[in-house]
């Protein structure tokens, strides 16, 4: 049965392009986008996603306090009968209501080797401590900030004269080659139960 994967982005949604191609070349085979929802309705992710012929929605926060922003995403996913969502550079930690209706069923990929450079600016994070090596982390979304069980990793070497730019662009190079394949592994996961 084809699985139904929501994406979640704030941004230009480079990963959710990602996982869109693999999904199209069968690299994440029985599966469909849903929906992509973005909390910005300008996010660039949402016109690309649009060219693409995959349904969008943008819920704005509006000011409004993070659970009562999330009880609408929530109904909508529920409405879409989503199997799996996806952050892909979705940059609002969600609420403990948000986790708790999709248990176990919410991956997001972090631009470090966790748990090493959670949150916010994991490259410059990396750069300032003199790692010699990062990466990207994909993992389920708990309750805690980039703390949830680990599923893969792909390291990639800190090269002298690096900057915050091109360890970034680096990273999301394998970004785009280990969230398709960790969300294959999931699916086919979810199909064995």
């Amino acid at each position: 049965m084809t699985k139904r994967i929501a994406i979640l982005i704030s941004g230009r949604g480079s990963n959710m392009v990602a996982l869109a191609d693999a999904i199209q070349n069968g690299t994440i085979p029985n599966a469909e986008i849903a929906v992509v929802l973005s909390d910005q309705p300008d996010a660039k992710g949402l016109v690309v996603a649009q060219q693409r012929g995959i349904k969008t929605l943008a819920i704005p926060r509006l000011g409004r306090k993070r659970e009562e922003h999330d009880r609408e995403i929530v109904s909508v996913l529920r409405d879409e009968r989503v199997d799996l969502i996806c952050l892909a550079g979705y940059m609002r930690v969600l609420s403990p209501y948000f986790v708790d209706a999709f248990k176990d069923r919410i991956l997001n990929i972090h631009p470090s080797l966790l748990p090493l450079f959670p949150g916010l600016d994991a490259q410059r994070q990396a750069l300032e401590h003199g790692a010699t090596e990062s990466g990207c982390t994909v993992h389920y979304v708990d309750n805690t900030l980039d703390g949830g069980p680990i599923i893969a990793q792909r390291t990639v070497p800190v090269l002298p004269g690096d900057t915050v730019e091109s360890l970034s662009a680096r990273i999301l190079e394998q970004e785009h080659i280990l969230y398709p394949e960790a969300v294959a592994s999931i699916l086919a996961r979810l199909e064995d139960k």
